[in-house]
């Protein structure tokens, strides 16, 4: 994990352009974010749906996924496109827009996951 950045520390330079604020690189020669790229789920696939906090329309969450960072978002863009809708990443959660989870499933153990229905 990188360190935590200090307060006033440099995020654009005249020379270099945009900076990381971890290793003061330009961002095209950073490092750091290729040491981000750890696995988020822990193995257990499920697909359950949601509606609390919504204002009442469904999401389907993928929870789980043994994937880094860079694999969990090209496989929530495979999955989007799958059904057909929109979605997104967060804290390691996929979610689908709308009710998806029987061509989610499908899919997912299509791709060699052995991912379960939940809820």
């Amino acid at each position: 994990m990188p360190p935590r950045r200090a307060a006033g520390t440099l995020v654009y330079s005249t020379e270099l352009g945009r900076t990381c604020p971890d290793c003061r690189r330009s961002l095209t020669e950073c490092r750091c974010r290729e040491q981000a790229t750890r696995i988020v789920g822990n193995g257990n696939v499920r697909v359950g749906r949601e509606s609390k906090g919504r204002g009442g329309k469904v999401v389907t969450l993928v929870i789980g996924l043994p994937l880094t960072s860079a694999d969990l978002a090209a496989l929530a863009t495979t999955l989007k496109k799958r059904c057909g809708t929109g979605g997104t990443i967060k804290d390691g959660v996929i979610e689908i827009q709308g009710e998806h989870r029987d061509a989610i499933v499908a899919e997912l153990q299509a791709l060699g996951y052995k991912a379960k229905r939940a809820g």
